[in-house]
């Protein structure tokens, strides 16, 4: 009779060949736990989804990312501040709603930072840092809620490209600091704010969104655009609203070569006839490059505006075409 050895006397490789088969089961069940790339990562503050913050998903992408991931944003209130990472490109973050999917905190330039001891300033008072290229946001409401105390920026945009359609940008001062060295697209977006609420250096194409003013005196845009810069901001068919009569420039130069033009914009009577300010420098008066084509509303008065200003021709309008603006970068389709 064969004697069966036991398991002390059985060769290794034997016993380690029983044991193999559970290698594979360990791979899979390690591999379930991850989020897949080649799927939609769903963020839901309830523990519903793949992560509860969207500060945990967009960590999960891999630097260098090349291929698109999406992240469903659902319903919900997300507080505290949110950044995208230098690397963490090709992202896109689609809420449930502009009203409904809501990323709020409320930093201002003057707050002191506990980790420093000093003022976070304006650039570190953002609810929303953008840094990863071809960021693409969606659906969903960006918010400062710190109040009328200074510079609080709802969003510091600074990647290479980046796009935000039915976006929700909402504050006072600062609302929206678009970085020098960037190409953005906003579409379809609602943007508000008191002073220099749409400012920056980077080259920006608004296309039919809402821009409203609010309080007693206003500037819309404060461009730093460099010079040489081909284009700054460049308005298309947006609707400017505000509070009162003759509370708002449509923009002052924050940098001397600054560029801002409206074009087919219906405008509200809360501006200013003269409708630019040089910002008490009388120098960028022949240096910046501030243009209208088409203005309608009651804050359409060409014949008011500043002399130092630009009544674009047609063809001059027909310029500013899509491909000029942002080059190859098409965020959303049929643009």
């Amino acid at each position: 009779m064969t004697r069966r050895p036991d398991a002390k006397t059985m060769p290794a490789l034997t016993r380690c060949s029983e044991r193999r088969p559970l290698r594979p089961l360990l791979f899979l069940m390690l591999l379930a736990s991850l989020p897949a790339m080649a799927r939609d990562w769903v963020v839901a503050a309830d523990g519903s989804g793949d992560y509860r913050t969207l500060q945990q998903a967009l960590d999960a992408v891999p630097d260098g990312n090349r291929e698109r991931q999406v992240i469903r944003l659902r319903a919900g209130f997300y507080p505290g501040v949110v950044t995208v990472a230098k690397g963490k490109d090709q992202v896109s973050v689609i809420g449930a709603g502009a009203g409904a999917s809501v990323i709020s905190w409320n930093n201002y330039a003057d707050r002191i930072d506990p980790a420093t001891g000093k003022a976070l300033r304006t650039s570190g008072s953002a609810t929303m840092y953008v840094y990863g290229d071809g960021f693409i946001a969606e659906d969903l409401t960006i918010e400062n809620t710190a109040g009328n105390v200074g510079q609080a920026l709802a969003l510091y945009a600074a990647a290479p490209h980046a796009g935000f359609r039915n976006v929700r940008l909402l504050g006072n001062q600062d609302t929206l600091y678009t970085h020098l060295g960037s190409v953005l697209h906003f579409k379809d977006c609602y943007i508000e704010g008191t002073v220099d609420f749409i400012f920056g250096g980077a080259t920006a194409l608004f296309d039919d969104c809402t821009v409203v003013s609010k309080g007693p005196l206003g500037y819309v845009t404060a461009a730093s655009t460099p010079e040489g810069q081909r284009f700054g901001y460049v308005f298309r068919r947006a609707i400017l609203r505000g509070e009162g009569s003759a509370t708002t420039y449509l923009g002052r130069p924050w940098r001397p070569f600054a560029r801002t033009v409206f074009i087919d914009s219906d405008l509200g009577g809360h501006l200013f006839a003269a409708g630019w300010h040089d910002w008490d420098k009388p120098d960028a008066q022949a240096t910046t490059y501030y243009g209208e084509f088409g203005s309608k509303g009651a804050g359409a008065a060409p014949e008011e505006r500043v002399s130092w200003s630009h009544h674009l021709s047609g063809d001059e309008a027909a310029q500013y075409t899509t491909t000029a603006i942002l080059g190859d970068w098409r965020p959303f389709e049929g643009d």
